[in-house]
């Protein structure tokens, strides 16, 4: 399964994800992608498998990936205090792959409904989904 993590900002997210991600979850490859050094850093530091920085690489990325996951920002242009560009959401929003978004209500966003919920159960949720859809062998691509 190939995996592509994106994040902004801290990549503190990102960083769980990519962790959680190899810690759960068998035969997996992770790319991470940052809208910045200091987000991809992070989350290369957390076990990722490769990983690239910035506008481009989210492009190319989003179409080799079986499953993307992330905020909910990355598919919002100007989202995650405008880190995300327009090419960026769109490129995501585009791809053939499943995406699993974390709906964090943030930068002007606000995502009813989840409130209650901390990151980590979040996180751990996005994981759930990730080992489902590997294991019913729903990545078949659009």
């Amino acid at each position: 399964m190939n995996i592509l993590v994106i994040d902004a900002q801290g990549g503190g997210v990102g960083a769980r994800l990519v962790s959680a991600i190899k810690q759960n979850i068998a035969e997996t490859y992770v790319t991470a992608v940052g809208t910045n050094s200091a987000a991809t850093t992070a989350m290369l530091k957390a076990g990722a498998d490769q990983a690239a920085t910035g506008e481009n690489s989210v492009v190319v990325c989003s179409r080799r990936a079986d499953i993307i996951v992330g905020p909910v920002g990355i598919v919002i242009a100007d989202s995650m205090l405008g880190e995300i560009t327009e090419k960026m959401a769109v490129a995501v929003a585009e791809s053939g792959a499943k995406r699993i978004l974390i709906p964090f209500s943030h930068c002007d966003n606000i995502i009813v409904g989840v409130s209650n919920f901390n990151t980590g159960s979040l996180i751990q949720s996005a994981v759930e989904e990730i080992r489902r859809l590997g294991e019913h062998g729903k990545l078949t691509k659009r």
